[in-house]
């Protein structure tokens, strides 16, 4: 029988409240995290920004048009956080820019809200994950709130607009693709969910045409919306609600000049088929790129801030998602060897990282050595 003295006994205090104060910073975080959204969706961080001097809590619910008592408590929980800065003299609170840069410009390529958005989805569906858990049949991404796929398109956006155009593509063949989209080729992207990264091609390379493609019903017609918005014509660019493994040419009887895959392989129900599908699809001197969330081959050493986050995404959402058609579950963190081994069963013969951020890994597959 457990004996509580004995165990105590053996407790390196020291050890037992530095791990309570890490897990009570966790607690800290999680219920922050509530806070983030609410800031979020009530223009709060913005106002903040835009401010042109420190505000106090009755400033702030005047611009926001919310309750000042409300906005009382939110300041004091962003400034206990360090998120904004509080100044007892004055008794007023500032937004350093470079946090405006990380929660209020939309247009920074570190700006983070839109992941915050999408974890909250999670808290949503816990139930249907803990279920997915016990049952080991896995969750389809189409069943998770919509927060998840708003979360992503805004928590995606910023990295994909800083770099698809700027270094991605041009590390692919020796910026032979690059010369290739500006002259004039077609293009498909699989895997395309809101159409961000086919939208962004589209308009940097406006002599090619793209097709988006994805399984997800809900997500084709958000694509279609912002592709519209854009001012894109549909001779340009197009979205089709098709899987990974049977779409379509674009043209027909003419194959793929390029075809992008963006941080979808690992959820895939059978991603070795998607890469063979894509192989049949592309001309001989094709190019797949292939960008994958940023992973270190052993588990060891992705036990980092960054591995903590794709770790719990993962198990929330990319894991089910391959196990709900019985697929072989990658996951988020699945890394190089593992990718490199799918393309080379799938029939590709040149496989090679072009070039990496931070979060991202870009690959580059072609059908032949040549």
């Amino acid at each position: 029988m457990f004996n509580q003295n004995q165990e105590q006994n053996k407790i390196n205090e020291s050890k037992l409240y530095e791990f309570a104060e890490r897990v009570m910073g966790d607690l800290a975080a999680t219920l922050s995290s509530v806070m983030v959204n609410v800031g979020d969706r009530l223009g709060l961080y913005e106002a903040l920004a835009n401010a042109d001097k420190p505000l106090d809590s009755y400033e702030l619910s005047r611009i926001t048009g919310t309750s000042e008592r409300c906005i009382r408590e939110w300041l004091a929980n962003q400034a206990a956080g360090g998120y904004i800065v509080y100044d007892k003299e004055t008794k007023r609170y500032s937004f350093p820019d470079e946090h405006a840069m990380v929660l209020a410009n939309i247009n920074s390529p570190i700006y983070l809200l839109g992941g915050f958005q999408a974890a909250s989805s999670y808290f949503k569906d816990v139930e249907k994950i803990s279920e997915a858990f016990k049952t080991g049949k896995g969750l389809s991404w189409g069943d998770h709130s919509h927060d998840l796929f708003e979360g992503t398109e805004r928590f995606f956006g910023p990295n994909y607009r800083a770099n698809i155009i700027t270094s991605w593509i041009p590390s692919l063949d020796d910026g032979k693709v690059e010369e290739n989209l500006k002259k004039g080729v077609v293009v498909a992207d699989v895997g395309c969910g809101h159409g961000l990264s086919t939208i962004i091609m589209a308009k940097a390379y406006p002599n090619s045409k793209f097709v988006g493609f994805d399984n997800h019903g809900p997500s084709i017609n958000r694509a279609r919306k912002l592709a519209q918005e854009e001012g894109l014509r549909e001779d340009r660019i197009t979205f089709e609600i098709q899987s990974a493994k049977n779409y379509p040419l674009l043209i027909p009887d003419t194959k793929y000049d390029l075809i992008t895959i963006y941080d979808a392989l690992h959820d895939m129900d059978d991603p070795v088929g998607a890469a063979h599908h894509a192989l049949k699809s592309l001309k001989e001197d094709g190019t797949i790129m292939l960008v994958e969330p940023f992973s270190n081959d052993n588990l060891e050493d992705n036990l980092t801030p960054l591995g903590r986050i794709m770790f719990a995404a993962s198990a929330s959402a990319c894991v089910l998602s391959s196990m709900a058609c019985n697929g072989p579950a990658l996951g988020a963190q699945a890394g190089q060897s593992k990718i490199a081994e799918i393309m080379k069963k799938a029939g590709f013969k040149r496989f090679r990282l072009t070039t990496q951020t931070q979060v991202n890994m870009v690959y580059e597959a072609k059908p032949s050595q040549t």
